[in-house]
């Protein structure tokens, strides 16, 4: 009974995190269980690092508030060399007992061809084949779920992070400013398609939707993991990048706009981009949205296919007033 509440609870959950503790605390209840972990899997310079994300610690589950790369806690996946198997292998679950009072099972969670998270259930016991029977059907439902909050999460065309789950993922990218080196700081970009109703009407909107499909292909090859990228809806997208230096922000940026201006789009040919970019200081959403927007317009303005920077043209006293996202709100 303690098990179906718990899976009752799981379904209520509208958040991953919120899920991923829920899915814990259920293998928590089972007999024998010592320890439970969620660990967040990332591709950084062509190793995978893992850290615990959501562990149980003091009889309480415990997560962690900072962005991946600024966790002590990371560690290279190959001092796991049996997860990194179930990985490389694309296994659905592993085992292995390091002790003999210590038996542990990873469960990685395949989204998208992809293994981001994996759940690690240790007992005190060898897991007898009705244990592993429950443990696989529980973590098959979290699994499940998982996937239909992601899918509610997608843009339905690009397959990106829609505009619903952008204030949650830049409040957090915004608190870890507190934390970053100095001069470092999340950044904001908001990129546009130029002349893309141009687009649309000369080729129509099946090609412009290559368009946006393939420009979300170049957007996830250009930024790492550790970046959100979101659709905004119709050609305007967004990036959150972790913490950096301006100068290296703004390198990124131009890197994927060369990137765009040099690719052949099928029929349509050439297209370009324009980006406006700011810090992802601790303030509300929409102001760092109307900084990146008003750094935006101005290069859509002036020319055009470059990058801009909303604090150097503050600076330079280049910005007029501007209708941003923080003006009007639509319903």
């Amino acid at each position: 009974m303690h098990i179906l509440r718990n899976l009752v609870q799981m379904t209520c959950q509208r958040d991953h995190l919120r899920l991923e503790v829920s899915v814990l605390s259920t293998f928590l209840q089972l007999p024998h269980t010592t320890q439970v972990r969620a660990l967040e899997l990332t591709k950084l310079e062509h190793q995978t690092w893992v850290r615990p994300r959501t562990w149980h610690e003091a009889g309480q589950l415990t997560s962690s508030e900072l962005e991946f790369v600024q966790d002590p806690q990371i560690f290279p996946l190959e001092e796991l060399p049996h997860l990194q198997a179930c990985i490389e292998q694309r296994l659905s679950q592993i085992q292995h007992s390091p002790q003999p009072d210590e038996h542990v099972i990873w469960l990685p969670v395949w989204m998208h061809e992809q293994a981001h998270v994996c759940i690690e259930v240790t007992q005190s016991q060898p897991f007898a084949e009705n244990s592993l029977d429950v443990i696989t059907g529980i973590f098959n439902v979290y699994q499940n779920y998982q996937s239909l909050l992601d899918y509610s999460e997608r843009d339905a065309l690009t397959g990106l992070l829609n505009r619903k789950t952008f204030d949650e993922h830049l409040l957090r990218f915004a608190s870890s400013v507190q934390a970053s080196n100095a001069g470092y700081m999340p950044w904001l970009a908001v990129i546009d398609i130029d002349h893309f109703k141009m687009v649309n009407d000369r080729f129509g909107h099946l090609f412009g939707d290559e368009v946006l499909i393939l420009v979300a292909n170049l957007l996830r090859s250009s930024f790492g993991q550790q970046h959100r990228i979101f659709r905004f809806g119709g050609e305007e997208f967004v990036v959150l990048m972790p913490p950096m230096s301006k100068d290296t922000a703004r390198v990124a940026l131009e890197k994927f706009r060369t990137m765009v201006a040099s690719n052949d789009f099928p029929q349509v040919g050439y297209v370009t981009v324009s980006v406006g970019f700011a810090g992802a200081k601790l303030c509300s959403p929409v102001e760092i949205l109307g900084q990146a927007d008003q750094a935006l317009y101005y290069a859509k303005e002036h020319g055009r296919n470059q990058v801009c920077h909303f604090e150097t043209l503050q600076l330079e006293g280049l910005l007029r007033r501007q209708v941003s996202h923080d003006d009007i709100e639509l319903f």
